[in-house]
């Protein structure tokens, strides 16, 4: 037995619909069930919209109930996400200290790194790919400091720093430039 289509709508206001839509397959598929309204069977109906009667019946029961609208394609909601708020902030905050490399053996973070962290300390398993886009959800970038030795005091790195020469400098002898001939 087949699933009736709503009474609030006929099959004129279908195909008004279908041509006010931007979206072809919206307007196929209310086609489709225009001529259905219009007596055809729901075999002729998947025929005029090139699909199986399983997709005419999703149409009918998307339209029942969700009106033209519900003939729209839709994204994908996808996986969901493994991270979760807690891991992404436990995340920026070992981001935002850096790593130790007596704690953790390294002098920076890289991604295959701190995929082993998340599983070290969250028990929570994550492509490096997934890792990356995540990061980049969070704001980091892929530029890193140049590594610093734990043990070096603040100062040091300035006490041996000496400021360079000027490239162009000012010659002591001023020449008198003649006006060409």
């Amino acid at each position: 037995m087949a699933i009736p289509l709503r009474g609030d709508f006929d099959a004129v206001r279908l195909r008004v619909a279908a041509r006010r839509t931007k979206d072809a397959a919206q307007a196929r598929r209310l086609l489709s069930l225009a001529a259905v309204y219009d007596g055809a069977t729901r075999t002729e109906a998947a025929r005029i919209g090139g699909v199986t009667l399983q997709i005419v019946r999703d149409w009918v029961l998307k339209f029942n109930s969700a009106g033209p609208d519900g003939l729209i394609d839709r994204k994908a909601p996808g996986q969901p996400s493994r991270l979760t708020e807690a891991h992404r902030a436990a995340l920026v905050a070992v981001l935002e200290s850096g790593p130790m490399p007596a704690v953790h053996g390294v002098v920076r973070w890289r991604l295959v790194d701190l995929c082993g962290w998340l599983w070290e300390e969250h028990k929570v398993s994550i492509a490096k790919q997934t890792l990356s886009r995540e990061l980049r959800a969070l704001g980091f970038r892929k530029l890193s400091a140049r590594p610093r030795h734990h043990a070096q005091a603040d100062g040091a790195v300035d006490l041996f720093k000496t400021p360079s020469p000027p490239l162009w400098t000012r010659s002591r002898a001023r020449r008198a430039s003649s006006p060409p001939a």
